[in-house]
């Protein structure tokens, strides 16, 4: 898979960003995109050949790895890392709408074309609201999927076509599972930093509007 349209989704909406919308960027780019290319993509890679039960009843293997694996934990973490990151797309349509708005007019329509400021505002705190509810749907439904944010050693199944309870083995539960705590510690990290880069805006433009009515009272 190419993620070359997500490192240029990222770069682009860093350069409309706050100081902790940039740290978010870094967190996504550094600590999920780069680990799930470099590293977790080829742990997960075979699985399924490498998901073993302990009898060769036709078509029992493959039942049970469905049935404890129902989703691939590694198109289910690139599912999240594209989804989380696609509501900032509406900030940089935004920008691009002010833009082509001031070419359109031939006129200077705002000072900054990029600063979060009025409608622009307004995307950027849905695009943060979005961001964060897609992360906690995310962490919800594969704790829903999987029972657990675990990766045991051993799984016993006795669904149909096996004739009996058989055991079946997941190879390399460990790195698996530093993997997993990992990816689960930096989208918490991220809902964070989300939530504080949420509060700090809203803040900011209620202290300013604050101050305007204040002024405008005094005079």
């Amino acid at each position: 898979m190419s993620w070359v349209f997500l490192r240029d989704l990222l770069s682009g909406v860093n350069k409309y960003s706050t100081g902790i919308g940039r740290i978010w960027v870094a967190v996504v780019f550094l600590f999920r995109l780069l680990v799930y290319v470099a590293a977790a993509e080829n742990i997960w890679k075979r699985e399924h050949d490498e998901f073993e039960c302990n009898i060769k009843q036709p078509g029992c293997e493959n039942v049970c790895f469905d049935h404890f694996f129902p989703v691939s934990h590694i198109r289910f973490w690139a599912l999240q890392l594209i989804m989380v990151s696609t509501p900032s797309l509406l900030v940089v349509f935004h920008v691009a709408y002010r833009e082509n708005r001031e070419k359109h007019h031939n006129q200077k329509l705002y000072k900054n074309p990029g600063k979060i400021d009025g409608g622009l505002l307004c995307t950027y705190l849905i695009s943060l609201i979005l961001k964060t509810g897609l992360e906690i749907f995310f962490l919800v439904l594969f704790y829903k999927l999987y029972n657990g944010f675990k990766i045991p050693r051993l799984v016993k199944c006795d669904i149909k076509p096996c004739p009996n309870t058989v055991d079946c083995y997941i190879s390399k539960p460990t790195e698996k599972m530093i993997f997993l705590y990992f990816l689960v510690a930096t989208s918490c990290l991220c809902i964070v930093l989300n939530l504080t880069e949420l509060s700090y805006l809203m803040f900011k433009y209620s202290i300013k509007r604050y101050l305007k009515r204040h002024v405008k009272n005094q005079q």
